[in-house]
């Protein structure tokens, strides 16, 4: 069959495959280094460094034809037993999400979850199902991160909650059908 080029928040959500969601790496488990995906050129970027001493706890990218109140890809945090290279596309099954809002100078605050998956092909963290699954300091751990790490780039952050897979899956569908309305 033969495929046009298109760009990677263009695949599709779901694999055809697998079932699973397709996940589109940006930033690497343990990288001071923040790169995003530009829809512009289709590749990815560098967007910024982190601070000395501050990486990424896990891989991190987006959801594809999928868009957030920020007008960005929803992101994903995904659980792999090894980093992927920028530009990867992964599947993962949702284990649920960290439902946040945040703001800017003086704008209002907005929606800009961060939905935790697990890579089909993970072996490390195969049993993980849910949030309640993962140890018990790992969400308290993550919630640190992306708060420091908003707070270095002048966003403020709060957690307005934790939700478990269907409602993760919920605000996944309702990222597409925005996509979808968008585009």
């Amino acid at each position: 069959m033969a495929r046009t080029a298109t760009g990677l928040d263009r695949l599709p959500l779901v694999d055809e495959e697998t079932g699973d969601y397709t996940v589109v790496l940006e930033t690497p488990k343990g990288s001071r280094n923040k790169y995003k995906y530009d829809p512009g050129c289709m590749a990815i970027r560098l967007g910024a460094i982190l601070a000395e001493g501050l990486v990424f706890p896990y891989d991190f990218g987006f959801f594809p034809s999928t868009v957030g109140d920020d007008g960005d890809p929803l992101d994903v945090l995904l659980f792999l037993d090894e980093p992927l290279p920028p530009g990867c596309v992964a599947t993962a099954r949702l284990i649920g999400a960290l439902e946040v809002e945040q703001k800017q100078d003086g704008q209002p605050w907005q929606r800009n979850d961060r939905l935790l998956a697990v890579a089909t092909h993970a072996h490390t963290h195969e049993d993980i199902k849910r949030l309640s699954d993962l140890r018990p300091h790992l969400l308290p751990e993550i919630e640190a991160f992306f708060s420091h790490y908003a707070g270095m780039n002048g966003k403020e952050l709060r957690f307005v909650g934790r939700c478990g897979p269907n409602r993760a899956a919920k605000l996944v569908k309702a990222g597409a059908k925005a996509f979808k309305a968008k585009h």
